[in-house]
């Protein structure tokens, strides 16, 4: 049996926008490269021809894996879960670290969202984990790559 994947509605959208345009944009683009690359001779040594069936082997299998995902994902939309007072998939959290006294804010997301530098954190992060199911005020002790941290949890949003 095949876990879900945990997934928001906005995770998704990327997903399909991105889905529809390796399949109907850049799949196409791919096969007139190869057919043009063809097209100046000997295959064996015709690097343009090896680089557009390299392109065309990562845009399919890019294409699985999405297919993949969007088959077997549970989009969560954050704003009809009932139980609003703990740190679930979706949520916004304000943290602050005990140690240094700094304010961060986290959206806990699915793999393909995070983005570190948007401060979207994978569900399967460590930090997100550790989140997960605590709630407002509560002090958090996390291991990280980093090492041991420790965070309090100052508010959490269902945006």
């Amino acid at each position: 049996m095949i876990n879900k994947i945990p997934m928001t509605l906005k995770g998704s959208k990327k997903l399909i926008k991105e889905l529809n345009q390796l399949k109907n944009i850049k799949r196409y683009k791919i096969i007139n490269n190869i057919i043009e690359a063809r097209k100046h001779g000997d295959l064996k040594e015709n690097a343009e021809y090896h680089a557009a069936r390299e392109e065309q082997s990562f845009c399919e299998r890019r294409i699985n894996e999405i297919e993949f995902k969007l088959s077997n994902c549970q989009i969560i939309d954050i704003t009809k879960i009932k139980n609003k007072d703990k740190v679930v998939f979706g949520s916004t959290v304000n943290i602050i670290n005990i140690t240094t006294n700094k304010i961060i804010s986290y959206k806990i997301v699915g793999d393909d969202e995070a983005n570190l530098k948007k401060n979207l954190i994978s569900i399967n992060a460590p930090l997100a984990r550790g989140l997960i199911s605590k709630k407002k005020n509560d002090i958090v002790s996390i291991k990280i790559p980093k090492g041991k941290m420790i965070f309090k949890i100052l508010k959490i949003r269902y945006l």
